[in-house]
């Protein structure tokens, strides 16, 4: 597959959606339609498309949004230094989307590295489990938990 940032793409992004991706907005906590999804399945750029998070990486940090210990393919999210509202933190961004999707800490559960990668489900896609072959993502169906 190939993963681009296309007008198309854009057009189709709800004014939430454009705000997170293409203006680094962040969505209030809580209200993302992902936070509490459990369903299993993976997660991708809503511009691009790429794989970006697993659901067997998802777990419950009590932020307000999903939480993800690592990424799915690890060159699919950069990382950049952000200094805004006063703090220094680490931003993640799509690669091949540039959306933003939010940041990344060093507070996540140890056992799996200690990372926590706190992401807007504005700047996703989900994408379950018993459709990952037909839109194209078979390949990642090893990195999914069974249903």
């Amino acid at each position: 597959m190939k993963y681009a940032k296309t007008q198309e793409a854009l057009s189709k992004l709800t004014p939430e959606q454009f705000r997170v991706t293409q203006e680094n907005g962040t969505e209030r906590a809580g209200t993302g339609a992902l936070t509490g999804n459990k369903e299993p399945g993976i997660y991708v750029d809503i511009v691009s498309g790429e794989p970006l998070f697993a659901s067997s990486d998802k777990f419950e940090s009590g932020c307000g949004w999903p939480s993800f210990t690592k990424p799915i393919v690890s060159e699919h999210v950069t990382e950049h230094k952000d200094e805004g509202f006063g703090m220094v933190r680490t931003e993640v961004r799509s690669k091949h989307g540039d959306s933003h999707l939010g940041h990344v800490f060093p507070d996540g559960p140890r056992h799996t590295g200690g990372l926590r990668y706190c992401i807007n489900s504005a700047s996703l896609r989900f994408i379950h489990r018993d459709a990952m072959k037909d839109e194209g993502y078979g390949e990642y169906l090893d990195q999914v938990e069974d249903t």
